[in-house]
């Protein structure tokens, strides 16, 4: 398979039209295999997947070095062709407890030097603050990942989780690649304001949670257990009656799979590459399986007959639950 490219707006870089996200290999989802997470990644590297994202804070700084030890065993030209993207600022705990996110430029170059360390890399490819710190202005932190650019240590910078307005001032503090926000058959929310903001500016969409965390993968069921690590455990789309429904949501997805003759997945992964050129899914699969299932779904087509029966059984606003438990849909500017 050649593997389609996408640009990550205007001022980034060509990437591969799907991005392999790397948080589940760490932290957040239950123990994850290591030898098999190392495995996935250079399949990814194989099959053409250049887009790598990680954040410094998945695992205390472990999804980092899993990425360098990956790209240290890989193929000298698939190492080359890898476009590591990160976020930083959010601050743990030993417990890992989330104490909140610094975006002082002090505190930006101090984060870019210990994610070069632990990537074994000389630049970061990407680089943008996880979630907005609401006691520095945008325009500070985007102008210290600036003078990182200045200095080679970064070659583009990105947003995370940003409202319209925060989208304007950063742009016009320096070149934005890209925002990195949640995007999928039921998180629909980037239609309204922040995805026309996006495209009148040039700037690229990466949409992570293009499978709702599992949710609408096709392979979750109501009897699953979660560890008490398990992100999931406290998400409000996995409780009760709002799992339930949601299920409900994905079997009606499964109907129009079945006549596509593809899974669940590939045709929620499908849904979210027809909504533009300018919008790179990042899909979590952290074992090989997975991935290959993942990359699937760039040669599923949807036709308009196929996208109305989509929308007719997945309306937007369809889910039931907030993306995020209260705590922390508190830091969503978005």
């Amino acid at each position: 398979m050649t593997m389609r490219t996408r640009p990550l707006g205007t001022t980034g870089p060509q990437v591969s039209a799907l991005g392999l996200g790397c948080m589940g290999m760490s932290a957040l989802y239950g123990e994850a295999d290591r030898a098999e997470s190392i495995a996935t990644l250079h399949a990814a590297l194989e099959a053409g997947v250049t887009l790598l994202d990680t954040g410094d804070f998945y695992g205390m700084g472990h999804n980092e070095m899993l990425i360098g030890e990956a790209l240290r065993a890989a193929p000298a030209a698939r190492r080359e062709q890898a476009l590591v993207s990160v976020k930083f600022g959010a601050l743990r705990g030993p417990d890992g407890s989330w104490l909140g996110y610094d975006g002082r430029p002090a505190a930006v170059k101090n984060f870019a030097a210990h994610s070069l360390q632990r990537l074994g890399v000389d630049h970061i490819d990407v680089y943008r603050i996880a979630r907005l710190d609401p006691d520095v202005p945008i325009e500070e932190t985007v102008g210290a990942i600036s003078e990182l650019v200045e200095k080679g240590y970064v070659r583009h910078i990105g947003l995370s989780e940003v409202g319209a307005g925060t989208i304007r001032r950063a742009a016009a503090t320096a070149p934005v690649s890209d925002l990195q926000i949640e995007y999928s058959l039921i998180s629909r929310g980037i239609e309204d304001e922040i995805l026309p903001t996006t495209r009148e500016l040039g700037i690229g969409i990466t949409a992570y949670g293009v499978l709702s965390r599992g949710l609408i993968s096709g392979h979750f069921t109501a009897d699953r257990q979660l560890g008490a690590g398990d992100f999931r455990a406290m998400s409000p789309r996995f409780q009760g009656d709002n799992l339930r429904h949601n299920l409900n949501l994905v079997e009606a997805l499964r109907k129009i799979a079945e006549q596509k003759g593809v899974s669940v997945a590939q045709i929620a992964i499908a849904w979210v590459l027809s909504r533009g050129e300018d919008i790179v899914p990042l899909v979590g699969a952290r074992r090989r399986d997975r991935l290959t299932e993942a990359l699937g779904a760039l040669d599923v087509t949807l036709e308009p007959a196929d996208l109305a029966a989509i929308e007719e059984a997945v309306p937007a606003g369809a889910a039931a639950g907030d993306r995020y438990p209260a705590a922390q849909m508190a830091h969503l500017e978005s």
